[in-house]
């Protein structure tokens, strides 16, 4: 390992190229890969385990919902810990019982020991996911070194997301499904090897002394976690029913009290005064919208992929291999945009892409694979602007003692928009073709219905999510960060 001086002290040791820093850099990689796998690894899985452990329909949604409702409402609270015990130790702690917990899947013998052993994994994994992206900005000083540190992050966690299933069907043809969660183990041990070698230790004075806010944290969970609950409980059991309006008003209530407490406080756990900056504010309204654009895209496609098409999970996964190859390939145009025109035409060129692609898509659904695959390519291209531009201007704006929160901030958005995305799509699927996907091959009455549902869902979407990224654009800076040092 090179350091950019040799003078220079292993407490602020930054990196020159990134080939220099391949160590810490693949060890945050690693921490993010894992943790973004895990969200869709076990979607693949859930009939065998169904049989396996003899679950209902209700408990294995849960066994996915566990890990996503902890992981998203407990995003803020591990930023807010990172920056006051630091972030390199809690990372390190994160990694240690991400790996530990996963162990224990081999004593795991009912549904409700799975689902609380994945709302344990879904802790774990919230205190990894802010802070890996935080600390890669602690390997560069370098903007453009920092831009391209955080593409390679956000394509190894995207890369993450959407080979979930196809990972998890290639291994079950092997393996049982508790090896999807035991590979978790050594990865973990790796990762955590990569840090503790690599990434400096936190200096005191690039820490906050403030106490933690622990009122501010359980109100911000219980916001958080509400919210994403009533999204899911809406496609389950209705957006009337009594559950998701209690869980809206349980998310409303503890949010207005979350907001009130953190004005009053005195040292508060997310300073509200930070959503006074455009950059902060239109940054994570932005991830928002491309978190809708990807997860509703994701969900619908891989039922349209598996059910309409009829294809196997491993041909399916395939199928999704065009966000990859373009999220690596568009790198060079995304950079270009930020140095050429400045953030906030970057990311209006990336919205436009993403409104562009969701209304290629409702056409495109019937017109075969072909029209598919362009419209993934071309939402890529705007995921992967706008995704990158934003979080390192949103982690920029935010003041030194405070970058895990900025970027707990960053993945918060993010999560609440795969939330509403998948909701989303899941509720107009079931309203506008069947509640209930029967399996096997479909009738072509039913493949018809579904592609006309599909039309709607992506037309709604590309509404939604075009006003909310370009709304989120527009109060960004010119800034053309990429371009100038540290």
């Amino acid at each position: 390992m090179t350091a950019t001086t040799d003078t220079v002290p292993v407490a602020t040791r930054t990196y020159g190229s990134l080939r220099a820093a391949w160590i810490p850099l693949a060890a945050l990689c690693l921490a993010f890969f894992v943790e973004m796998v895990d969200n869709t690894l076990l979607s693949i899985a859930l009939p065998t385990i169904g049989r396996d452990l003899g679950s209902g329909t209700t408990a294995l949604q849960w066994v996915t919902g566990a890990y996503s409702l902890t992981f998203g409402g407990l995003l803020l609270t591990a930023g807010s810990l990172a920056d006051r015990l630091g972030r390199r130790r809690v990372l390190l702690v994160g990694l240690a019982a991400f790996g530990l917990s996963s162990l224990t899947v081999v004593a795991v013998d009912s549904t409700g020991q799975l689902i609380a052993l994945r709302a344990g994994l879904g802790i774990a994994a919230a205190a990894m996911a802010p802070i890996t992206n935080s600390l890669v900005f602690r390997l560069f000083d370098d903007q453009a070194l920092r831009m391209r540190a955080m593409t390679l992050m956000i394509v190894v966690g995207m890369s993450g997301f959407v080979l979930g299933p196809l990972l998890g069907g290639t291994a079950l043809a092997h393996v049982s499904w508790q090896w999807l969660l035991l590979i978790n183990a050594p990865i973990a041990l790796i990762a955590a090897i990569g840090v503790r070698l690599g990434v400096a230790p936190d200096r005191l004075q690039d820490l906050t002394g403030d106490k933690l806010d622990l009122p501010g944290a359980v109100l911000s969970v219980l916001t958080i976690g509400l919210a994403c609950y009533a999204l899911t409980s809406g496609v389950e059991h209705g957006w009337l029913s009594a559950t998701t309006l209690a869980s809206v008003l349980g998310a409303v209530v503890a949010g207005l009290a979350f907001v009130r407490h953190e004005r009053r406080g005195r040292a508060p756990m997310l300073d509200l005064e930070i959503f006074s900056n455009g950059t902060v504010r239109g940054a994570a309204l932005a991830q928002i919208g491309t978190s809708v654009a990807m997860a509703g895209v994701m969900f619908g496609l891989i039922l349209h992929f598996q059910y309409a098409y009829g294809w196997s999970p491993v041909r399916a996964g395939l199928a999704n291999l065009p966000l990859i190859v373009t999220m690596i390939a568009a790198t060079p145009l995304s950079e270009w945009l930020a140095k050429r025109f400045g953030h906030r035409v970057a990311c209006l060129v990336g919205a436009a892409c993403l409104a562009v692609a969701l209304a290629g898509l409702a056409w495109g659904v019937g017109h075969g694979y072909a029209a598919v695959a362009v419209c993934m390519v071309v939402m890529t291209i705007g995921l992967r602007t706008v995704m990158t531009i934003c979080a390192v201007a949103l982690v920029e704006a935010m003041p030194a003692n405070r970058t895990s929160i900025g970027a707990a901030l960053n993945d918060t958005a993010q999560e609440v928009g795969t939330s509403v995305g998948t909701a989303v799509v899941g509720t107009l699927i079931a309203a506008l073709v069947t509640a209930r996907l029967p399996a096997g091959v479909w009738s072509n009455d039913l493949v018809q219905s579904f592609f006309h549902g599909e039309r709607i869902t992506y037309g709604v979407l590309a509404v939604i999510v075009g006003l909310v990224a370009a709304g989120g654009a527009l109060t960004l800076t010119d800034s053309h960060t990429t371009e100038e040092p540290a």
